[in-house]
């Protein structure tokens, strides 16, 4: 292997090493508690390549975010349904949040870097950073297919919110993300009922015991030629 080429290999496996090991602090750790020390000695490399790979903290928590939910959006664009295509739209917004919420849950405190924690890097707002933008621009897209007259955009916000609450986060560091998965897929299926207006294909052919045993009056006021035959006989 060239020298360049092994470079290359090698920085590919600091990286990966020490995404791994702030992954591993997190489930221990809020992200402001963690420092680029701790994360060096649990990734079996020096101080010095953390800070050379990411900068800062900071850095190293939105590296971490940007590799997880690359992954994610993976699953989204390319996957089985329902997380990736092929799924109605409902079911989509369901399994999308409940991945995001597995993700952060799995992650304690992870999408603060999303928040304050990014702050100091470039001082963006949370909505212009490209993972909550690709987040919202998702759940945004499948809301509005099922309910074109909802504010679909708005909508998308108010869902993504509680990822970004300390309240929300201190509560999934100590229980999980099961109550949160709930409370927001209660939310969508309020604002989102599954149709039932339109029977399936089974149902249509199969008319109900009520239908079986009460012909209509058109059926009734209208004898066929045989049981007027009959009749006559």
């Amino acid at each position: 292997m060239p020298p360049s080429e092994r470079l290359r290999a090698d920085a590919a496996r600091n990286r990966t090493a020490l995404l791994r090991a702030v992954e591993e602090l997190l489930t221990h750790h809020h992200p402001a508690q963690i420092s680029m020390e701790q994360v060096a000695i649990a990734a079996g490399v020096g101080k010095g390549t953390v800070f050379h790979r990411f900068g800062s903290r900071d850095g190293l928590m939105r590296a971490l975010v940007q590799e997880r939910a690359h992954d994610l959006n993976v699953t989204v664009d390319q996957g089985p349904p329902p997380l990736g295509p092929g799924a109605p739209p409902r079911t989509r917004l369901l399994a999308f949040l409940s991945a995001v919420v597995d993700l952060v849950a799995r992650n304690k405190g992870l999408l603060a870097a999303l928040g304050p924690a990014a702050g100091p890097i470039d001082q963006e707002p949370r909505e212009a950073h490209p993972v909550y933008r690709r987040w919202h621009g998702h759940v945004a897209e499948l809301a509005g297919q099922e309910r074109p007259d909802l504010d679909a955009d708005l909508l998308a916000h108010v869902l993504l919110a509680p990822l970004h609450s300390e309240p929300i986060l201190d509560q999934l560091a100590r229980e999980g993300g099961d109550r949160l998965t709930s409370t927001l897929h209660q939310l969508v299926t309020a604002l989102l009922p599954a149709e039932a207006s339109h029977p399936t294909e089974t149902e249509a052919s199969h008319p109900t015991e009520t239908e079986a045993s009460h012909p209509t009056e058109t059926k009734a006021s209208h004898p066929t030629e045989t049981e007027e035959s009959g009749h006559r006989a």
